[in-house]
């Protein structure tokens, strides 16, 4: 059973791939860094829910969506 993190970083890259954005715009509009939506992609982080919340409002989705 995959972790919840595991399910959040593939549903992040599926909904930026999704909405045809690179890394470098999801970034601009999140207000976050491309070396760290890169990192939350592979895993390697996981976000508070402030990040969370802002990377749901940049993709257009309900955060719940991102987790599940």
């Amino acid at each position: 059973m995959a972790s919840l993190a595991d399910k959040f970083s593939g549903n992040l890259r599926s909904e930026r791939l999704r909405r045809k954005l690179s890394q470098e715009s999801l970034a601009a509009k999140a207000g976050l860094s491309v070396s760290y939506i890169s990192m939350l992609e592979r895993g390697q982080r996981t976000p508070p829910l402030d990040t969370l919340e802002s990377l749901a409002k940049a993709l257009s989705v309900p955060a719940v969506s991102l987790l599940g």
